[in-house]
């Protein structure tokens, strides 16, 4: 049977982008109206799925500020879910070696759908840092360099599948990301190895990206350095592509070994 024909699946698909829309906006949660924007809903369906899945535990609402934020059924869940799905325990000496060995914020991020989530943040030793990425954020594949790394090595007839579906990307995160253009970029990643985004989500951060391989060769995960601009020129720029290369492939080794 069709998911769009299956009973309730709106309600459950739209429940489930609330989730995900509150679990991502960390501990300063969102209000319903911020909430029904990005989700596209009426402000009156979005605080009626809220507070149904606040009934059941899996959001809560913060009553000094009236934000939303995860509940503790979230908790739960993910760390049931953490068992097999959760890389961070045999990444994290990796995360925590990339940045020490480039003095720059080093990330690990996994593949959700059409997203990258952020998992895994380690601070870097220079004092100027880029605050663009945290636990729990999250990106369009193609956007941040950890999604444009991935998305690089996806299938060609998965990338166009990807792009008809999320037309929209130019008009949300500016014209670097109109299809011909984000393909150039796809182009360019797949040659070099490695993303480079030369802030394009803010003004002034770069960001560098290798995509990180299950047991059957599929981008799944991501590692990432974010830093100023000057801090990643000529040079130092391919000189952080060997580190981050060399550290996602460590990593990508271990995954494929089975390490846990």
């Amino acid at each position: 049977m069709d998911n769009d024909v299956i009973p309730g699946t709106q309600s459950v698909a739209r429940a489930a982008r609330l989730l995900r829309l509150v679990s991502s906006s960390g501990t300063d949660g969102l209000t319903v109206p911020d909430a029904a924007e990005r989700a596209g809903l009426t402000r009156p369906t979005a605080h009626r799925l809220l507070s149904a899945l606040r009934h059941e535990g899996l959001v809560d609402l913060d009553d000094r500020t009236s934000r939303w934020v995860a509940g503790p059924e979230l908790y739960l869940m993910g760390t049931v879910a953490a068992a097999r799905y959760d890389v961070t325990g045999i990444g994290r000496d990796i995360v925590r070696s990339l940045a020490v060995r480039t003095e720059e914020s080093a990330f690990l991020s996994v593949r959700r759908g059409d997203e990258t989530v952020c998992i895994l943040r380690e601070e870097g030793s220079f004092p100027i840092r880029s605050f663009v990425l945290s636990e729990g954020v999250r990106f369009p594949l193609g956007v941040a360099s950890a999604g444009l790394a991935i998305l690089a090595f996806l299938p060609p007839h998965d990338v166009d599948a990807y792009l008809e579906r999320h037309p929209d990307l130019a008009d949300r995160f500016g014209s670097a990301h109109a299809p011909a253009r984000l393909r150039t970029r796809l182009r360019e990643t797949a040659e070099r190895g490695y993303a480079l985004n030369p802030g394009l989500i803010v003004g002034g951060s770069w960001g560098l990206g290798a995509a990180v391989f299950d047991r059957d060769g599929h981008p799944q995960w991501a590692l990432s350095l974010t830093g100023v601009e000057f801090r990643f020129a000529g040079e130092r720029r391919a000189e952080l592509g060997r580190i981050l290369l060399a550290h996602a492939h460590q990593l990508s080794t271990r995954i494929a070994a089975g390490a846990r």
